[in-house]
């Protein structure tokens, strides 16, 4: 249980406020077709993401191939522009949710090992009405999650101190992310993993429906 008044809330972005498995599989497959290596189904991709970029060129690239990755990365990045929202929404309830959150006065941001320019353009495509304090995809300076720099970046930038903080995700990276940083992990099951994973990573909370979220703030 929540212990502590919550201030600030940072969110995963792919799997936990947009689904966006399709758009991503559909751009890496491609990749994958042009350099004539094996492609992956759909549902594979679910385990492969998560990471950030790089770690997902070296999941899927077939061992002995991993020279390929740097232009794999650079195809992907060119599928994936012109392709990244034929498919991609937020998930039901997650724009009420928000909206919610927002008529609390709760500060709303978003933390993601997506690179920066796409999580960027996922926001402001699909989540326009909403306003965040701050969102940061993956970027050089910044280590990658589960490290906690992003985090505590975040929090130190919305003058929130890591107790009243939430953070909120569908992987383990994100839950172990937020307990790194100190703040309270929610791990979230209608996104790319099991609640199982959540568990084992040590989430604090889980839910299942992103109106239950506000119920722990508000």
């Amino acid at each position: 249980m929540i212990t502590e008044k919550i201030e600030t809330i940072i969110f995963d972005l792919d799997g936990t406020l947009i689904d966006s498995l399709s758009d991503i599989a559909f751009a890496t497959n491609k990749a994958l077709e042009f350099y004539d290596l094996p492609t992956h189904p759909k549902e594979a991709y679910r385990f492969f993401v998560g990471d950030g970029l790089a770690t997902l060129l070296q999941r899927i690239v077939p061992e002995g191939r991993e020279k390929m990755i740097a232009k794999l990365r650079d195809k992907f990045t060119e599928f994936y522009l012109h392709n990244w929202d034929k498919t991609t929404q937020p998930y039901p309830g997650i724009i009420s949710m928000l909206k919610e959150l927002s008529r609390a006065s709760i500060k709303q941001c978003i933390l993601s090992n997506k690179p920066d320019s796409f999580a960027q353009k996922c926001v402001e495509r699909l989540l326009l009405d909403i306003e965040f304090t701050f969102v940061a995809g993956q970027r050089e300076n910044i280590a990658k999650k589960p490290d906690p720099q992003g985090a505590l970046e975040i929090a130190e930038y919305c003058n929130t101190a890591p107790e009243h903080c939430l953070f909120v995700g569908d992987t383990s990276v994100d839950i172990k992310t937020g307990i790194a940083a100190g703040m309270t992990s929610v791990g979230v099951t209608w996104g790319f993993r099991s609640r199982k994973e959540l568990e084992e990573a040590g989430a604090h909370i889980i839910i299942t429906k992103p109106e239950q979220l506000a119920r722990y703030v508000i």
